[in-house]
């Protein structure tokens, strides 16, 4: 067995609308069949679990490992207590999308996911930062994230699918994505790029109907939106969706959707280390969790988190 021998399991009642209880409830069982040790903490609101978290890695034993039962909301708050603690992060899948887990080959299977915690294997990822005057209201500074920050329309998607309690899974975002079709689509985006070595600073102004910043490949149960994104090259990856008719719209969807890359001559990719976006009223949001609107910097942060990985 490996030198993990206390964690801190961070839940949510509300991931993957109650999956994250089933999860938690396991995990804890699996966790002392093995012999360790388990602090359980949720908070009533997602500030008060960022407190309690960071309380736990700050002040008195710090665990060998903070794991998270559920999805990667609940991830991305638990970031913004531990990140550059060099606390480990374990992950047990529970949510709606799980696509951190899916990256990183944690299987959806809460017995298997517990093992590869206790096994003890570190990867370091990359984790994205953003920087706003909203996010800084919300959350008292920059926001980390570890998958995709959307903004635009499927930002708005996000939001609405966070909001329906059906269909369940990934689904729920394509139910949510035709709802919003029937609103505005795209709007005038100013894209600031730099940080990349070797190349210039790049300023792209174009109509976009939305603008995904990847540190990872998917969003919403597997969407390939960055698709050539990785977790470990110290850059973010830009997928820039721009004006499309409604029908353009509906058949892209379903390709997003069941995960396949998009190919269209509206999609434009970009990479860079730093990125600042502009753009009307557009919201955003980061694994899956709002974050404020736009203007907002985005910036990437190389080997910022451990992951305990099979």
């Amino acid at each position: 067995m490996s030198g993990i021998r206390s964690v801190l399991l961070v839940t949510n009642p509300l991931s993957g609308q109650g999956r994250g209880v089933s999860a938690a409830a396991s995990a804890r069982a699996r966790f002392a069949e093995r012999g360790v040790e388990v602090v359980e903490v949720h908070g009533g609101t997602a500030a008060e679990s960022v407190e309690l978290v960071r309380a736990a890695v700050t002040e008195g034993t710090t665990p060998d490992a903070v794991v998270c039962a559920g999805g990667d909301g609940l991830v991305c708050l638990a970031l913004q207590a531990i990140a550059g603690s060099g606390v480990p992060l374990g992950l047990v899948p529970g949510g709606t999308g799980n696509d951190l887990a899916r990256e990183l080959g944690v299987p959806d299977d809460v017995a298997a996911a517990v093992d590869i915690v206790l096994a003890g294997n570190l990867r370091s990822i990359d984790l994205g930062e953003i920087d706003s005057a909203t996010v800084t209201a919300e959350y008292g500074g920059p926001l980390r994230f570890a998958t995709i920050t959307g903004t635009g329309f499927d930002a708005r998607v996000t939001l609405r699918a966070n909001r329906m309690r059906r269909p369940k899974g990934s689904l729920r975002y394509t139910v949510a994505a035709l709802a919003e079709l029937t609103g505005g689509l795209a709007v005038p985006y100013r894209i600031e790029l730099s940080g990349v070595p070797g190349e210039t600073d790049t300023v792209v102004e174009t109509p976009a109907v939305m603008v995904a910043v990847g540190n990872g490949r998917t969003y919403g149960g597997g969407m390939l939106i960055c698709p050539d994104a990785r977790l470990d090259d110290g850059l973010l990856d830009l997928t820039v969706v721009g004006a499309m008719s409604r029908r353009d719209m509906l058949r892209m969807l379903p390709a997003l959707s069941s995960g396949k890359r998009i190919d269209h001559p509206a999609v434009t990719q970009y990479r860079a280390a730093t990125i600042t976006l502009t753009a009307p009223s557009a919201p955003a949001t980061a694994d899956g969790e709002p974050a404020g609107v736009l203007p907002a910097t985005f910036r990437a942060l190389p080997a910022a988190q451990p992951v305990l990985v099979p």
